[in-house]
């Protein structure tokens, strides 16, 4: 893929957080995540989205992740969050409403895709970090991106419509016997909150790693 440039003016026009109703997709057994289910307290909506996919259409082709780890984000004083240096034209997209794509770059080469969560102007995000692809176990959040081409072009997007970028629910259900709870990575610069067990990653999962390279990032 080329490069892509995004040029954005600081603090676009929001998107006015309406509730949005369930919609089907074309397979019958899978549900579009709406508004609502991204708007609740952040640690809930990551646990919720295990199991979950996340889906991406290219043209013609679908690719579906079944979320296997997640990172959570909560709020200013969060020290790891982007929110916590402040109201930026980067992070404003970060105070909602809920259910946006977050997309940033790190190291000048690995994009990061987060979904933004809670209620309209409280900043929180949740990274996705591993997808299960068939067999392939994309895991970083990096590779995840990389896999799914998915770039600051998709930066801001509304991922509760259906088009381009979005999350299903296929009736997988997730007990809290099925998931750990662990520090997140690369974060060790924010003091106290480095130790907060806001990583969440599915327990046994199996499969065939993808070899590419991804580097680790701040959020």
């Amino acid at each position: 893929m080329g490069k892509r440039t995004n040029r954005q003016t600081p603090f676009p026009k929001p998107i006015t957080a309406c509730p949005v109703p369930l919609t089907r997709t074309r397979s019958t057994s899978a549900t579009i995540l709406p508004r609502e289910f991204f708007s609740r307290p952040t640690l809930q909506v990551s646990r919720a989205l295990l199991g979950k996919y996340v889906v991406r259409e290219l043209g013609s082709e679908r690719i579906a992740g079944r979320i296997i780890e997640v990172e959570a984000y909560i709020g200013p004083k969060d020290r790891a969050c982007h929110a916590s240096r402040g109201r930026t034209a980067r992070t404003d997209v970060l105070f909602g409403p809920p259910g946006l794509a977050y997309v940033y770059l790190i190291y000048g080469m690995y994009h990061c895709l987060n979904v933004v969560t809670e209620r309209d102007g409280f900043p929180a995000a949740i990274l996705l970090r591993a997808v299960q692809v068939g067999e392939e176990l994309i895991d970083g959040p990096g590779r995840l991106c990389r896999h799914l081409q998915i770039d600051r072009t998709q930066n801001r997007i509304d991922l509760t419509v259906g088009e381009e970028l979005w999350f299903e629910d296929r009736g997988e259900r997730i007990d809290a016997s099925g998931f750990g709870r662990h520090p997140r990575i690369g974060v060790d610069y924010a003091g106290k909150w480095a130790a907060k067990p806001w990583r969440f990653r599915l327990k046994g999962v199996e499969g065939r790693r993808s070899s590419e390279k991804s580097g680790r990032r701040r959020q």
